[in-house]
């Protein structure tokens, strides 16, 4: 499977599983709890929607080392690959999103997380089961709603596609329509139900750090911890963007705790950046020699099936503008950034501690299939091909 087939075979698992979304924690963790009732007056009782995979994980402990309650509605069948004995302090709720709320029947809750909305009707469904029985309704969307990205700088009220455009024979392309339709009217569900004085809509790009399931950007990490010439696909001002799940997890908490509804792109850095400064910035998280080669040459990187290497994506066709799109509303509503060294190696950390099994690591260090695999082919044929540019 290629690479473009392996961005494919992402977005229909994320369809089917709700996929499309350690160490640090744990210092996180060690520090003494201010109270969210010191900052804010009261503490919060959350609803998760989800809760167990990448983003929640993070946005539970952070919520309980702020003094919130938590319960987690859930069909009990993925277990968090971090942060696990917290759960023990949360409150377990099983359901199905599809067939069967009755858990939620009877409680009432501050806010409701909604991590888990992979379909219009189970927003319209739970958002309308809990729109009085909960203060504030939180839907994770993404930055897919934008999708095809042909502008840029493209802000929180840009339009939005809303139905699936007939005729399109390319897979990816359908999955990428169909994801963002999906995500924008599960928005306008949730608005419905609660309002807009009551309802917050969150459009992270692609997360990265410790706990991501998805090996989306786990190539970065694992590679630049080695040294020596690493492939950089791309020409090096090609925008790129990205934000560390725990960025995005924390702040949401906040926004809860301020009630301060709207939209909001979940988009770092927090100015922009070119692949090969984030390649060179991201290499910063190793002490080892690193040098860089710089493909750029798009024909070149399109004949070896790499046609994105997260969170760098080839700025062209649909996706021309996917990495220009603006945070300057986030940002003015409290989302922080962390180093990105300390993503890189904090997800290093996670990736080679006893929450991962060698069986999971060698599932992407062994896949013949990968640019990590493929990487010395890949730059033996751009030397032969470099005099032809």
């Amino acid at each position: 499977m290629h690479k473009t087939n392996s961005r494919r075979a992402f977005l229909e698992k994320g369809l089917k599983l709700g996929l499309i979304l350690p160490f640090a924690g744990s210092q996180l963790l060690a520090c003494k709890p201010k109270a969210a009732e010191e900052e804010n007056g009261k503490k919060l009782k959350i609803l998760f929607l989800g809760g167990t995979s990448f983003l929640g994980p993070h946005q539970i402990a952070y919520a309980l080392q702020r003094g919130h309650s938590v319960a987690t509605f859930t069909r009990g069948r993925t277990e968090p690959v971090i942060y696990k004995d917290l759960f023990e302090q949360v409150t377990q709720l099983t359901g199905d999103r599809a067939t069967d709320l009755s858990a939620l029947e009877n409680g009432e809750w501050d806010a409701v997380i909604d991590n888990s909305g992979q379909r219009v009707e189970w927003t319209q469904k739970s958002a309308g089961l809990l729109k009085d029985k909960a203060g504030i309704y939180l839907y994770t969307s993404s930055t897919g709603v934008f999708y095809p990205y042909l502008d840029t700088n493209i802000k929180e009220d840009h339009p939005l596609v809303l139905t699936e455009p007939e005729g399109i024979d390319d897979d990816v392309i359908k999955i990428e329509y169909r994801y963002g339709v999906m995500k924008a009217n599960s928005e306008i569900a949730a608005r419905e139900a609660f309002g807009d004085h009551r309802t917050i809509v969150v459009r992270p790009t692609y997360m990265i750090g410790p706990a991501d399931k998805s090996n989306r950007f786990i190539h970065w990490p694992v590679r630049l911890a080695k040294g020596g010439e690493v492939l950089v696909p791309g020409r090096p001002t090609d925008p790129v963007q990205y934000v560390d799940v725990r960025d995005v997890a924390e702040w949401m908490i906040r926004l809860i705790e301020e009630k301060k509804a709207g939209t909001y792109n979940a988009v770092g850095p927090q100015q922009g950046q070119g692949v090969a400064a984030f390649a060179e910035e991201a290499a910063r998280a190793f002490d080892v020699q690193t040098s860089f080669i710089q493909i750029d040459d798009y024909d070149f990187l399109k004949s070896h099936q790499v046609t994105d290497l997260v969170p760098w994506i080839m700025p062209e066709g649909n996706n021309t503008g996917s990495a220009l799109i603006s945070n300057e509303k986030a940002i003015q509503a409290g989302l922080t950034f962390r180093n990105l060294r300390d993503s890189v190696k904090d997800t290093h950390d996670w990736w080679y501690s006893d929450d991962l099994t060698d069986e999971q690591r060698n599932k992407f260090e062994q896949n013949p299939e990968t640019v990590l695999a493929r990487e010395t082919e890949i730059l033996t044929a751009w030397a032969a091909y470099s005099p032809m540019k």
